[in-house]
């Protein structure tokens, strides 16, 4: 008996081969066979007029593979789909029964890791297919399909935008949003006073019972002058506390962790991971190092436990055995799945850093690292705090120590948490310390920062918007349409993608936000779990949508080339006002015979720091206006006030307006 498997990834192929022996022949779909049409109505591919029936087509370029698979199918006599264990992998084994007519002659199998026991299990138990998968996963698509070649249609007719979808603009829109309250902040001066002893500092806090907040440099002053060095040791406070370790990786914690500590976007980690899973080259054999990587459940398997406790046991010894973390309930968690995690705890990464490339094993390491701690116990500390009086003027200091490091034995370099240690209080002779200096120092309450990859995919997994599979594809849809763009690693909206959202709160609000897009999520849920009949929720949101699509494209406004009454210095015509991909600017109307563009920038002073170029008033891309050097790239020096043209005789930077003052935003002197 021959049997054929089907699995999505070529580099599976040979592996899985391998493991199954000589009785089986395992070929690769190279991912989808096939996708909706362009048919029917508005192109959608679906009938509108029959339960919203998809109408499917082979993917252009696979027809050659579609004949190869079919024949290999007849030299066969038992087929087994084994595409990825998600939904996305059940409709594609589904595509594949129905494209190649299989019967009784299939099964479907699933795996978290491609190793020899999780290959040989999977293979001993073939289900059919799940149906109510696929349809989730169908009515997804369908949506998709709906909202984008309704939505781009309208924002290509309207605007400069490219696309607009179902996922994508309400990720814009939390862009843009967080944009808008940089923007509408209002910063508030405040004063720190920090008493620093020998050891250790203590920071104001209350004044008798009372917190105290020093709003400007008067008032901190008239408190430091009500202050003596001698410090009364009022209260001295001491608790045994835990730290706990942090769960196995989601794809959404992953992509986070990587963005922080590694530096990577979120498409190169999935890529990475993705090589990690599908199987790395380790000398005696090839083998998957890490479980399927598109997860959004921290379970951890038994035997994975098992073998990992016996390892913390004796590497470490027993004390440093933890417990399993439970997840909290959520109902969008697919608990099939496990975790992100090692295949086998005993492939240490060192071990393994010859077979692999730098970025390969920075972040095998960290889900090795990761997945290890979580399994470890806790770390417990020895805390104390203390409240020091002079004059009524409370100040308090707090310190740690560890007293046992637990998980922290192998996590602690990709622990955040500097724990700051205090000298024992206790055992002074007098309750009288004597401070070496109080100093007070000058802040500004910061705006809310914007978005980085990894805090974007964090807030979309806690709206419950998208799925592990589209965080990243979602973030490169943005930058490729340029509604954002990525400086100093923070997402930027553009005019454009500003614009886009505007249109599309003006006449979709109730389709395009948080809560609708969540609640779908909800429903597709539903809808894989056999709860919700897939072409009813079409039905509904269609009916819905469509007549907003219809009064959009009626009513919304055209945005085109706008006169300003001013000639083209190079050719003699007009000059308009476009928007372009970083906002509005002035240009030649007989563009692209004239590419002249009109340059708004007003010379301040001489720059600073590279002496060759000038301070100029420029605006951002978001129109704010801020003062850069003109030898930019090469000198990157610019300010968000306006320089006087005066230096600082501390620093050597430029002093700036601020409000009423004259300050130096490098070392924040004031002129008086």
């Amino acid at each position: 008996m021959k049997n054929l498997v089907i699995v999505e990834s070529p580099s599976k192929s040979k592996t899985i081969e391998k493991y199954l022996g000589k009785d089986y022949k395992v070929l690769s779909s190279k991912g989808h066979i096939r996708d909706l049409a362009t048919s029917g109505k508005f192109g959608l591919g679906v009938d509108l007029e029959n339960n919203y029936e998809p109408d499917y087509k082979v993917v252009k370029g696979k027809s050659k593979l579609v004949t190869e698979l079919k024949k290999a199918i007849k030299a066969s006599d038992y087929i087994i789909l084994a595409t990825d264990p998600d939904r996305e992998g059940e409709a594609i084994s589904w595509h594949l029964k129905d494209t190649l007519k299989l019967d009784d002659n299939y099964g479907r199998v699933v795996f978290n890791e491609i190793t020899e026991p999780a290959i040989k299990e999977a293979f001993s138990k073939p289900r059919d297919i799940d149906i109510n998968l696929v349809r989730s996963q169908e009515s997804r698509r369908i949506l998709d399909r709906m909202i984008g070649f309704r939505l781009s249609r309208l924002m290509r007719s309207k605007t400069d935008g490219k696309s607009a979808g179902r996922v994508q603009s309400v990720a814009l829109k939390i862009i843009v949003d967080r944009e808008r309250e940089i923007q509408d902040f209002k910063s508030e001066e405040y004063w720190e006073i920090d008493a620093k002893f020998k050891d250790f500092e203590a920071s104001l806090e209350k004044y008798k019972d009372k917190k105290i907040k020093v709003k400007n440099e008067v008032e901190a002053n008239e408190i430091v002058s009500k202050l003596s060095k001698a410090f009364t040791i009022e209260k001295i406070e001491e608790s045994d506390k835990k730290k706990s370790s942090k769960y196995p990786f989601t794809t959404s914690t992953l992509t986070q962790m990587a963005s922080n500590r590694l530096g990577f976007t979120a498409s190169k980690t999935m890529r990475i991971a993705q090589k990690l899973y599908e199987g790395v080259d380790i000398g005696e054999e090839t083998v998957g190092l890490i479980t399927y990587m598109r997860t959004d459940s921290i379970r951890l398997s038994d035997s994975f436990i098992k073998e990992t406790y016996g390892y913390i046991k004796g590497k470490f010894g027993e004390e440093y055995i933890g417990y399993v973390k439970k997840a909290k309930k959520n109902s969008n968690v697919q608990d099939a799945h496990e975790g992100i995690r090692p295949t086998s705890i005993n492939r240490e990464p060192d071990k393994l850093k010859k077979y692999l490339t730098t970025d390969e094993f920075r972040l095998y390491k960290l889900i090795y690292i990761r997945a290890l701690a979580s399994l470890m116990s806790d770390s417990k500390l020895k805390v104390t705090s203390a409240t020091l009086d002079n004059n009524d003027y409370k100040f308090k200091c707090t310190g740690s120590v560890y007293v046992f490091d637990g998980y922290l034995k192998v996590y602690n370099e990709y622990e955040s948490d500097e724990d700051k240690v205090l000298p024992d209080l206790k055992s002074y002779k007098s309750n009288v310390l004597v401070s070496k200096e109080i100093v007070k120092s000058q802040h500004f309450t910061e705006p809310p920062a914007r978005f980085t990859e990894a805090r974007l995919i964090k807030e979309l997994e806690k709206c419950g918007i998208g799925r592990p599979s589209t965080y990243a594809k979602i973030i490169d849809i943005l930058k490729e349409r340029t509604y954002v763009v990525v400086d100093n690693k923070k997402l930027i909206p553009t005019e454009i993608g500003i614009d886009v959202t505007d249109k599309l709160q003006e006449f979709f609000k109730d389709i395009i936000n948080i809560k609708y897009t969540a609640d779908m999520e909800t429903d597709l849920d539903n809808i894989a779990s056999g709860n919700k009949i897939w072409y009813e929720l079409l039905d509904k949101f269609w009916k819905d949508f469509e007549p907003l699509i219809e009064k959009a494209f009626e009513n919304m406004e055209k945005e085109g080339p706008k006169e300003i009454g001013e000639i083209c210095p190079d050719c003699g015509k007009e000059l308009v006002q476009r928007r372009g991909k970083y906002g509005l600017f002035v240009g030649c109307i007989g563009y692209p015979e004239c590419k002249y563009v009109k340059k708004d920038e007003i010379e301040v002073c001489k720059c600073p720091k590279c002496k060759k170029g000038n301070i100029l008033e420029k605006k951002s891309r978001k129109g704010k206006v801020f003062y850069g050097c003109s030898n930019y790239p090469e000198c990157e020096y610019a300010l968000w006030y306006k320089p006087t043209g005066e230096i600082c005789d501390k620093c050597g930077g430029l002093l700036v307006e601020f409000k009423e003052s004259i300050i130096c935003p490098e070392c924040s002197k004031e002129e008086k």
